[in-house]
């Protein structure tokens, strides 16, 4: 599976400001996750911004860089407009990385693209969660699959309930209950990526604040590669960033 790596990267970000830049072992943090990319077998890894502090350092560490316009809705808005630019054949697979996601597993970038095809134009990642207070929290978002491994739902909501086993207590998980936590992490063919952006927002997108929702409501399958285990967390509070510093700082 051929695919391209695209990596969305804005430097507003109201509870870690300059977060792309970020030094994580002497180098900036979209450079690490560019880097990481690079691990996955990918044909090409592109930062995407609007910013040229970041295309500075991009170019300064050998990282190809898109200039975008600086008035995208969304990063996946964003990765349209460079994939538009590169002239990408239709079936072309695009993965989009986030920015923030240094300690991303390449392998899952690769399993990821592949699950794309003739009638599944997108993709994303899930693990099995097995502690109850993270099927309970709204901040972790919840997919349903069919028997073909497809997306029947996302929600921030605990699904699927189990009536029974929820009856009895909900401070735990019953027995082979596991549900599955959203990745975020997306590949697309080319076509659907360019159809993206022309598609009205959902209700229930608006109601769950899940864009993700978009998609199925429009009709568009969306497959879904199970992973045994939880990625390293991305890099969304100075907590979070401490944490990666020092992974860095103990792997020189």
């Amino acid at each position: 599976m051929s695919f391209i790596v695209i990596i969305p990267a804005r430097l507003a970000s109201t509870r870690l400001p300059n977060k792309p830049l970020a030094d994580l072992g002497g180098k900036p943090m979209v450079v690490r996750v560019a880097e990481q990319a690079a691990l996955s077998g990918a044909s090409r890894i592109i930062v995407a911004t609007d910013h040229e502090d970041i295309r500075a350092a991009c170019a300064a560490h050998g990282v190809e860089v898109c200039m975008t316009r600086a008035d995208h809705p969304s990063g996946t808005d964003r990765i349209a407009e460079v994939a538009r630019t590169l002239d990408l054949a239709d079936d072309a697979v695009v993965v989009n990385l986030q920015g923030d996601e240094p300690l991303i597993d390449p392998s899952l970038l690769a399993a990821c693209a592949a699950q794309i095809g003739v009638h599944v134009p997108m993709a994303t990642c899930a693990h099995p969660l097995h502690d109850a207070a993270d099927a309970f929290n709204p901040n972790v978002v919840k997919v349903v699959l069919d028997k073909a491994g497809r997306a029947l739902y996302f929600s921030r909501a605990t699904i699927p309930w189990h009536r029974d086993g929820f009856a009895q207590a909900k401070d735990s998980l019953p027995a082979g209950y596991a549900p599955l936590r959203h990745i975020g992490l997306y590949a697309y063919s080319n076509a659907f990526l360019q159809a993206y952006p022309g598609l009205s927002v959902s209700p229930l997108e608006s109601i769950e604040a899940l864009e993700q929702l978009r998609v199925l409501w429009h009709g568009y399958a969306i497959a879904v590669h199970v992973t045994d285990s939880a990625p390293a967390a991305g890099v969304d509070t100075p907590e979070d960033l401490a944490r990666v510093q020092a992974h860095y700082h103990h792997a020189t």
